[in-house]
């Protein structure tokens, strides 16, 4: 098994409040789970109104196909003109099963 997830922080330009904030979030998420079969999440400054610190993650047995993904996903994020993304950092890892203790 396989897990790709992908860390990404943006910053909104012209945001002055958690409402706006929430707006961006939801729209982004809405849209990556209608197009991509992923799980996103908001994982870092959530008090910060321009700040905006996304997770997302999915899971394959293929890793190839993980990196594609994922690459897939921070185009159309960015494409979308949302927010400025100032950082993304990839990554795909091989999660060995392990019988429960």
């Amino acid at each position: 098994m396989n897990l790709g997830y992908c860390s990404i922080k943006f910053f909104l330009h012209g945001n002055n409040s958690l409402k706006g904030k929430r707006k961006v979030i939801r729209t982004i998420k809405d849209r990556l789970k209608n197009k991509f079969n992923v799980s996103v999440a908001e994982v870092g400054d959530q008090e910060v109104w321009q700040s905006l610190h996304l997770g997302v993650a999915a899971v394959n047995s293929d890793p190839k196909y993980l990196e594609g993904l994922l690459n897939q996903v921070v185009n159309f994020i960015d494409n979308m003109h949302l927010a400025e993304m100032t950082d993304c950092r990839k990554e795909v890892l091989r999660v060995d099963h392990h019988d429960p203790v």
